[in-house]
């Protein structure tokens, strides 16, 4: 994979998702929260219940379950031109919102409700990803 060419097609870092960017560096998955204490993701200027500002990042478990996947063999983006088919994945978080991502070492069998637990991939100083890998 171009690390240089999946960087440039990520998206920025603004003040609105820099908590989120700085728990990956961190090796912790954040989601944000307001005042109604339900956690979402992505980020968004207010409280997505309350429709309060005032929105804070925190460190959640990184346990997801496996919602749904597919495995791309055409190659939409200049980052993946070399590689092979790639798995994209659909995750529920344990604490509610979902994520999209990929899984680590997948299993030549996934199903529906897995057990998955984040780990991070970093790409330069600035950047990690959060992917998934499947918990046994």
């Amino acid at each position: 994979m171009d690390t240089a060419k999946l960087i440039q097609m990520m998206p920025e870092i603004t003040d609105g998702n820099r908590g989120f960017w700085e728990g990956t560096l961190a090796g912790e998955l954040r989601l944000q929260y307001g005042t109604s204490g339900i956690p979402q993701f992505p980020d968004y200027p207010v409280d997505r219940v309350s429709l309060e500002p005032g929105l804070e990042w925190r460190k959640v478990s990184g346990r997801a379950k496996l919602w749904s996947w597919i495995v791309m063999h055409q190659k939409y983006f200049p980052a993946f031109a070399d590689e092979g088919p790639y798995l994209v994945a659909f995750v529920q978080l344990e604490e509610g919102p979902f994520m999209m991502s990929t899984i680590v070492d997948p299993p030549e069998n996934l199903h529906c409700d897995m057990n998955l637990e984040v780990v991070f991939e970093q790409l330069s100083d600035e950047r990690a990803i959060p992917k998934f890998k499947v918990v046994k």
